[in-house]
């Protein structure tokens, strides 16, 4: 109880607090701040760059964990067959899990870039005009999608092989001497006995995805403009990103982004519940 209270109570009730009134950097350090209500919320709702925001990270969120667990899916029934070095290839394919996420972030810049990157070496290689990935309001958000999924794999490939682990091998036998295909198989006995573990590790990467803030903010800090500005970046922004701090608005975002989270995680623990019962 010490812990959570320290941990977790304690910033969120800090994180309201500051939401609520008009803080200064003065007041931030000193106290005082006048009670201002829900001024903050209704200046970050009327912002020109909320609704963009929010689009940027439901794009983001959506896109990422839909490939991620496509391709996750598809590498555990790949690994699934148990073929000679799946051990060890598994094991290869959780270093993008492992490492840790500034040099994940900072690689993919670098690969990225519109000058340097080997990226666009690769396309000038074949024939393809070079893009702008991280400099081009058209490519900016696409960029970090695609690092956040390669990032994201490893952990759909863990879970999901785990739970292919736990289907019977008797019900393949069945379909197989019923005549059924492999898709057929897929389709009928796997999948369906998959479902119970897709629900958790789509919920789970949904609230992940949902807060990436690092990222986003090493490769693109949310711009150019505010072409890949998403919730998490541009509460930070707001907060701690310029010369004159805006604390209230820039917590009215965070909790906006924490009331988001709150849901799909309320959400989370039904599922659970509904499969241990």
């Amino acid at each position: 109880m010490i812990y959570l209270a320290a941990s977790y109570l304690y910033p969120l009730y800090r994180n309201l607090d500051l939401s609520l009134h008009h803080y200064t950097v003065r007041s931030f350090v000193a106290g005082g701040a006048p009670f201002s209500g829900w001024d903050n919320f209704g200046q970050v709702l009327h912002d020109p760059t909320f609704w963009p925001a929010m689009g940027d990270t439901f794009a983001f969120t959506l896109a990422s964990i839909a490939v991620q667990y496509c391709a996750g899916l598809a590498l555990a029934a790949f690994f699934n067959r148990n073929f000679r070095l799946s051990g060890l290839l598994r094991a290869l394919f959780l270093i993008p899990w492992l490492l840790p996420l500034i040099v994940s972030s900072s690689t993919w810049a670098w690969m990225m870039n519109s000058e340097s990157g080997v990226l666009n070496y690769a396309l000038h290689f074949i024939g393809v005009s070079p893009v702008d990935w991280l400099t081009s309001p058209d490519w900016a958000l696409t960029s970090v999608i695609i690092a956040n999924i390669w990032i994201g794999i490893p952990f759909n490939l863990v879970i999901l092989y785990s739970g292919l682990q736990n289907v019977p091998a008797e019900l393949y036998e069945a379909a197989a001497l019923d005549g059924a295909g492999p898709w057929q198989v897929f389709r009928r006995v796997t999948f369906p006995l998959l479902r119970p573990v897709s629900a958790v590790v789509l919920l789970l990467g949904f609230i992940y995805t949902l807060k990436v803030f690092d990222l986003i903010w090493i490769m693109t800090k949310g711009g150019p403009g505010d072409s890949s500005s998403t919730l998490a970046t541009w509460s930070y922004r707001l907060g701690f990103g310029s010369l004159l701090p805006q604390f209230g608005p820039g917590a009215a975002v965070g909790d906006i982004l924490i009331l988001i989270a709150l849901v799909f995680g309320l959400l989370y623990v039904r599922v659970q519940r509904s499969q241990a019962s």
